[in-house]
């Protein structure tokens, strides 16, 4: 493996500042890594060679020029692909947008372009997001790099599975209810859901707009915070974007202790359910909290028991308001019946039950029983009513601590097929970190150690609205006081992946 692929996005970003290694080296690296171990991984679904590599070249020229650079100029990244790129196929993994091209750009993809950051392709997803593995995409599950017959987590299987493969140093995500952070989790790698708002949906195919949000996945605290200020920030075609600068991530990156930060473990997120090497990597990891000056307190949430509940409630009702535009009238797949009138209603009814895959039809179902005429208070009302309790319960807790701290996910990640059958047990995966989606508020997840297994396990720390700075405080510590302990990084330990015969 090219000793590129193993570096830091932070590391590359001051090998290419120093001009000791080329945009077009660094790109084609990862590239190459990309065509040796991918048909294993499967965590793209489509790859941008020529564009990447010219993009590539561009910075290397204005770099030579002397033009004054973004500090990530020149690093390449991964996009999930369910955020528009202009030019290049985004199909959210589903059959009904199979060979969609943009006519736009993300928001976020504009300032990853605007900062010379080249695009090495899409990530694989679970179809518009829905799912706990990337085991419900269109296009094939993605692998674990960890164990190769277990699921990388999901929906953003795809990005956690290209950054702890090396196949990419940095790679976007979306988090609807932990699908940046649960993915982080079971696979070695750090991931940021930020503060609601404060980075731009505008681009983002929609799963559930009060919900989603895009966000960092790396290999490191710092790279993670380097990645947010580049993405985040106000934009005026975002309606419900913060007029917040993205600042202050990377100064709190590079913290060297945590005097007096205090820390609450919350109540309701352990316990029963809870694998027991992943319950003792996390109190080993609180271990070190306190070590590094942070004074730990419990808090109780007791409106968490209720959250799986209301999520599963307002997330279909969303989807189903969202995914009602994939008609067959306007764009991308379009299925007429062979048999009887080419109505409109027929055609769409066609085009729907051909391009959605199960889970995307299940939640469907489900969002419109629930916002139907008779039940929309029963239960939409409800759901909503609980999250209200659930942000109230998180304003109480932070009145307490600075931070709160869980395990990110039950367990390590499960084998393929283990839980297809039982879409409520695949649900319970994300029980810790739904939570901060219904509230609005930051998260992030980094490796705290290995479970029993072997795998990987994930520390989740969750902040205050608009005070992501303190994940990355907290974060970066306990990050280096963990990597002291291992020798070195977490995935340095993963087994290396057959390349042989590629």
């Amino acid at each position: 493996m090219s000793d590129l692929t193993r570096r830091t996005a932070a590391e590359l970003a001051a090998l290419l500042a120093a001009k000791e290694v080329s945009s077009v080296e660094v790109t084609q690296a990862h590239l190459d890594r990309m065509a040796a171990v991918d048909g294993d991984v499967h965590a793209f679904l489509h790859v941008n060679t020529d564009e990447a590599l010219a993009a590539a070249a561009a910075v290397d020229a204005r770099r030579a020029a002397g033009e004054e650079l973004a500090e990530l100029a020149g690093v390449p990244i991964a996009v999930k692909d369910i955020i528009v790129t202009k030019g290049q196929v985004t199909t959210a993994a589903s059959k009904i947008l199979e060979n969609w091209v943009p006519p736009y750009d993300a928001t976020l993809v504009t300032k990853l372009r605007a900062a010379g950051m080249p695009i090495l392709g899409k990530t694989n997803l679970d179809e518009f997001a829905m799912g706990s593995s990337t085991e419900h995409s269109a296009y094939g599950a993605t692998r674990n790099p960890w164990d190769l017959e277990r699921i990388p987590g999901g929906s953003g299987g795809g990005s956690a599975a290209a950054v702890a493969a090396f196949e990419a140093p940095l790679a976007i995500g979306t988090d609807t209810g932990g699908s940046i952070r649960q993915p982080a989790a079971v696979t070695g790698t750090v991931g940021t859901k930020p503060t609601y708002g404060g980075v731009s949906r505008y681009g983002l195919i929609a799963l559930a707009s009060s919900l989603d949000q895009a966000g960092p996945v790396s290999r490191t605290v710092l790279d993670s915070a380097l990645l947010h200020e580049v993405i985040g920030g106000h934009d005026p075609l975002d309606s419900t974007s913060l007029p917040d600068p993205a600042t202050g991530y990377v100064a709190a990156a590079r913290s060297r202790d945590l005097k007096g930060v205090r820390v609450g473990i919350v109540k309701e997120l352990g316990g029963e359910g809870y694998q027991e090497g992943v319950r003792r990597s996390f109190e080993q990891s609180v271990a070190l909290l306190q070590q590094a000056g942070a004074e730990v307190v419990e808090v109780s949430c007791p409106s968490f028991e209720y959250a799986l509940a209301a999520y599963y409630l307002i997330l279909p009702a969303e989807a189903s308001s969202n995914l009602a535009k994939f008609d067959g009238m306007r764009f991308g797949l379009r299925v007429e019946p062979t048999d009887g009138p080419v109505t409109a209603e027929r055609v769409m009814a066609a085009t729907r039950g051909a391009g959605f895959g199960d889970e995307v039809k299940r939640r469907i179902i489900l969002g419109t029983y629930a916002l139907s005429a008779g039940y929309y208070d029963a239960y939409y009302g409800s759901a909503q009513k609980v999250r209200t309790l659930i942000q109230r319960d998180f304003a109480a807790a932070f009145a307490r601590a600075d931070v709160l701290v869980s395990p990110t996910a039950p367990t390590t990640a499960f084998k393929f097929g283990e839980k297809l059958d039982d879409p409520m047990a695949m649900y319970l995966n994300d029980v810790a970190t739904i939570p901060a989606n219904l509230a609005g508020i930051p998260g992030l997840s980094l490796p705290s150690g290995l479970s029993d297994d072997g795998l990987p396990v994930g520390f989740q720390v969750l902040a205050p609205a608009r005070e992501d700075a303190r994940l990355y405080r907290v974060g970066g510590v306990l990050e280096r006081l963990l990597t002291e302990k291992w020798g070195g990084p977490l995935l340095a330990q993963a087994p290396e992946l057959e390349v042989a015969s590629r």
